[in-house]
This record gives structure tokens, sequence and C-alpha cells, in this order.
């Protein structure tokens, strides 16, 4: 009987906002073909508030897990763990909605799951693999967090900061902070510790080569 792996293994990258989550699935992505592994961004999955104007939805709190679509999160990356392909919502920062299309996303012998409160929710926790938690340092994370808000969003730099105080900083402290110990690997300093990367990495070729 062959001793190779079938199941498809789900890693999931978790830590604050602006750690470099991102940066690390990028990172480790690039050293594989798209056949072989895919990304899944929770971010994808924030939920629909239709009946909200911008202003109104502009002050909705986005770090509670309430605020986003668990269950279809969750059916997603069970389909995609049983080799079936999924649609997955693209969502618009910009505006705080999801947009009409969707992204066809094909399972893969890895996927990559990505996102600030991934351990939070233990129904995802259950389905991940090997969890890694990327910790940097709170400064460092809301510099990064207002470049990228002001940069790719459209923010200003009050509001970015006036949402860091009111929800970011206190949800992170309640429920990102502490899913910190449901992690098997702990990276430091993101995207830039080139040598837990390069560990990362191998790790995850050798996980290939047990494969069919």
């Amino acid at each position: 009987m062959s001793s190779k792996k079938t199941q498809i293994t789900a890693i999931g990258v978790a830590g604050g906002t602006g750690s470099g989550k991102t940066t690390v699935a990028s990172a480790i992505s690039k050293n594989f073909y798209p056949s072989e592994i895919s990304v899944l961004s929770h971010d994808c999955y924030y939920k629909e508030f239709k009946g909200l104007t911008k202003a109104e939805r502009d002050k909705l709190n986005f770090d509670h897990p309430d605020s986003l679509d668990n269950e279809l999160f969750v059916e997603h990356l069970i389909s995609l763990k049983r080799g079936h392909p999924v649609q997955v919502p693209v969502y618009d920062f910009t505006t705080h909605s999801r947009k009409p299309e969707t992204k066809l996303l094909f399972p893969t012998k890895i996927i990559i799951v990505e996102g600030i409160l991934i351990f939070a929710e233990p129904r995802i926790r259950q389905l991940l693999d090997i969890k890694i938690f990327v910790d940097t340092d709170a400064d460092l994370r809301i510099l990064r967090r207002i470049q990228r808000d002001i940069k790719e969003r459209g923010r200003t730099f009050e509001s970015v900061v006036e949402q860091y105080i009111h929800t970011v900083r206190p949800m992170h402290l309640e429920f990102v902070e502490p899913s910190k110990r449901y992690a098997d690997l702990i990276v430091p300093e993101g995207g830039y510790n080139q040598k837990a990367l390069e560990m990362l990495i191998n790790g995850l070729k050798g996980v290939l080569q047990d494969y069919d």
C-alpha cells in the first residue's frame, strides 16, 4: 500500500493588522507553482451591509469576529479541503461592500488560510493543519496600517487613527493577541524574518513530497 499523502493541507497564517501576514503568505507562495499552493483570505468574507449608507458602514466595527461571514468561509474551506473549487467573494474596502463578481479558487495540495481572526474562530481552527502566528511590534503594525489604508483604501490619516483607537486596538487585545496561544509556530517580525520564511518554505516542500 502507498504511504503517500492525499489530504489537502491547510496552513493558517494569523496575526495583528499590519503584522506581515500577507507578506508571509506571498513570500511562501512565490516558491511554489500555482497548482501546488493557493491563498484563501479571510478578509474577502466581510459581511454585506446593504441596508446601510457608506457613512454608516464607516462606523462599523470590522475588527470583531461577528463582522465576518464565518459560515460561508468555513463552508468554502471544507469544500476546498474536499477537493472542490469555490467562488470567493471580492470585497471592496473603499466602500465596505462586496463586489458583484466572485473569484474562482481551485483546490491545491496546500492552501494558505490568511487572516487576523482565523485562530479566534474554533470552527476555522479545527480545519487548519498547521497554525502560524506572525508576531510584530504594535508601533510597526500601526505604521503599516496607516500607510496601507491611505494608499490603497482611500482613507484619511485621521480616520485610520480614530478606527485604530476605538476598534482595532481593543479588538486586537480581546481576540487577536489571545489567539496566539493556538499557534504551532510564532514568526517574529513578519515577512522580514528570512530565516523563519526559509524554514517554512522548506517544511512545505517536504509536505508536497509526501503527496502522490
